[in-house]
C-alpha cells in the first residue's frame, strides 16, 4: 500500500511600510528546510508573499489549486506583540488609510460586502499554542487579526476550499542582527526561537490533520 503525500503550504510576507525587516521571510524558508522524522514523506512549500492586497489576490487562489495543501500555516507579523499569536479568526473589515507595500489603499473597508463579520478559522488553536508554548516560546490565542494584509490573507485563505487546516500565526519583530547588550531584563524572541516554534506548530498542524483524516 501506497502512503498518501501530505502538502503543507507555508506562507510568509515580505517588507512593508514601517518594517523594512519582516522575519517571516526567512521563518517559511527555514521551517521548508527543517528536518523531522515526522516531516517523511510530506512536501513542505513554502512561499512569500509582497506585502500587497494584489499579491493576495492573485497569488493565492493559484498556490491552492496548483499545489492542492492539505494544511496551510501561515506567519505575519505584528510589531508590537512580544509573544506568538494563534489567531482564532478574521474579521471583515480593511484600514482604507494604511497604504500596501506599493502605495495601494483599499477603497472600502469591507473585505467582503454582504458577507460575516468574522469567518473563523479552521484550526486546532488550542492544540497549536501547546505546541508554541512547549517549544520555550511565549504564545497566546488571538480573536483579532488586526485589519492589514495579515487579516486579509486570513479571509481569503478561511473562505476558500481545500486545506482541511488553515492556521495563522503573527510573530513579534526580532533582531535583524545580533545585540551586543539589551537594556530589557527579558532576553528578546530572536529568528531561531521563531524558527524552533514554528517548528512545533507545523508538526501539531500536521498531526491534526493526519487525524483528521
Amino acid at each position: 500500500m501506497i502512503a498518501m503525500t501530505f502538502t503543507i503550504l507555508l506562507t510568509g510576507f515580505g517588507p512593508f511600510p514601517g518594517a523594512p525587516f519582516n522575519p517571516t521571510e526567512p521563518l517559511v524558508t527555514a521551517l521548508a528546510r527543517r528536518r523531522h522524522p515526522a516531516f517523511a514523506g510530506v512536501r513542505r512549500i513554502a512561499h512569500v508573499f509582497r506585502t500587497t492586497y494584489e499579491a493576495v489576490d492573485r497569488e493565492l487562489p493559484a498556490l491552492l489549486k496548483r499545489e492542492r495543501p492539505d494544511v496551510l500555516v501561515m506567519f505575519g507579523l505584528a510589531q508590537r506583540t512580544r509573544h506568538l499569536r494563534i489567531e482564532m479568526r478574521a474579521r471583515n473589515a480593511i484600514i482604507g488609510t494604511v497604504p500596501d507595500a506599493s502605495g495601494t489603499r483599499p477603497s472600502s473597508t469591507l473585505i467582503a460586502t454582504g458577507a460575516p463579520a468574522v469567518l473563523a478559522l479552521r484550526v486546532p488553536a488550542q492544540r497549536l499554542l501547546i505546541a508554541a508554548k512547549s517549544a520555550g516560546v511565549p504564545a497566546a490565542l488571538s480573536r483579532d487579526a488586526g485589519r492589514y494584509l495579515c487579516n486579509y490573507l486570513c479571509w481569503r485563505a478561511s473562505e476558500a476550499a481545500g486545506p482541511r487546516l488553515v492556521a495563522f500565526v503573527h510573530v513579534p519583530k526580532v533582531p535583524h542582527a545580533p545585540r551586543l547588550k539589551s537594556r530589557s531584563r527579558r532576553r528578546p524572541i530572536t529568528l531561531d526561537d521563531l524558527t524552533r516554534a514554528g517548528e512545533a506548530i507545523v508538526l501539531a498542524a500536521l498531526a491534526a490533520a493526519r487525524s483528521s483524516r
